[in-house]
């Protein structure tokens, strides 16, 4: 006759089991395919990001979830074809927050970022850090203020586009520092770094995802990190916060967002889905191969008050700057 500790094993094992097979059931918002929007070409590290998510989302659910990339018009695309659709859950878009708090403070949007989105899951971030050519003199960035102050006029920075968290922290790090480093846009960071590697241009404000593969191939220097505690993927460099810039604090996340007319119980399904797959080790371990740090699960409330207050303080910061797209 069994012991008592191996029937409550074999309980125990006949409920967690029933338990995994009831559970994509519970969380699969739809029987039917899902479509997944981007804002972005394929091939590039949001889109890699979202077809991840698809990949694990189809598995869980037991539905096909379809990336379609719609590139253009700063995310407007997307989020138009987004808002179009029926706010039943078969529509959703990943997107990084700059699409949603950047963009519609510099471009006319067809969308409304306060009124019209409702952040669902933000699974990964690309915190944003000052990187520089290897030929500079400077080594760190104390080093930097002292040679951009002996060479007034003659050094730049460049942003992956104007009206960006890129462009923003220039414009604040030259005026608490007493740099004058010339602002140089460009249509996307690939273009802006060639040119600071190859030292046309001193330095750049660039997302980690872009920078961090060519810190590491000794293309270039890092010299701060834009934000209030140092990144696991470079512990060695130290934050703006550290060096007396705590306003210099910027990061974009990867995430889920819906329609805001989607039901709040409809949002929680998909919340619930996407934090789920986001948090399998295939997922999180993909997401650091691309320099991106996976991001603890916040709830509907949080995400939606995080992305409120980004996209007041950018408006504060294009208004007090005069920045123009």
């Amino acid at each position: 006759m069994p012991t008592r500790p191996t029937l409550f094993r074999a309980r125990h094992a006949a409920v967690a089991a029933m338990l995994a097979l009831a559970m994509p059931a519970a969380m699969a918002w739809t029987s039917k395919p899902v479509r997944m929007l981007v804002p972005a070409p394929a091939g590039g590290t949001m889109d890699v990001i979202a077809r991840l998510l698809a990949d694990q989302l189809s598995a869980d659910l037991g539905t096909p979830v379809v990336v379609d990339n719609k590139p253009g018009a700063g995310g407007g695309i997307a989020i138009s074809a987004m808002l179009a659709a029926p706010p039943d859950g078969q529509t959703i878009m990943v997107t990084a927050t700059n699409v949603l708090t950047e963009v519609p403070h510099v471009l006319k949007t067809p969308y409304n970022t306060m009124k019209d989105i409702r952040p669902l899951a933000a699974v990964a971030r690309s915190r944003l850090l000052l990187v520089g050519s290897p030929t500079l003199p400077a080594k760190d960035f104390n080093g930097l203020v002292s040679y951009a102050r002996a060479n007034p006029g003659k050094l730049s920075f460049a942003s992956y586009s104007a009206g960006t968290a890129s462009h923003y922290a220039g414009v604040i790090v030259n005026q608490k520092s007493g740099m004058d480093l010339q602002h140089v846009p460009f249509a996307g960071s690939a273009p802006a770094l060639t040119q600071v590697m190859g030292g046309q241009i001193a330095v750049m404000y660039d997302g980690m995802v872009t920078s961090l593969p060519m810190i590491k191939a000794g293309k270039l220097q890092p010299y701060a990190v834009a934000s209030k505690s140092r990144s696991p993927l470079l512990p060695q460099v130290p934050t703006f916060a550290e060096l007396g810039y705590p306003d210099v604090e910027f990061s974009n996340w990867v995430g889920v967002i819906a329609s805001a007319r989607v039901p709040a119980e409809l949002a929680q399904k998909i919340h619930t889905a996407t934090y789920k797959a986001a948090a399998t080790p295939k997922v999180q371990e993909r997401m650091q191969a691309l320099s991106y740090e996976p991001m603890p699960a916040q709830t509907l409330q949080q995400l939606g008050q995080s992305l409120h207050e980004e996209f007041e303080r950018n408006g504060a910061i294009v208004k007090a700057f005069n920045i123009q797209p």
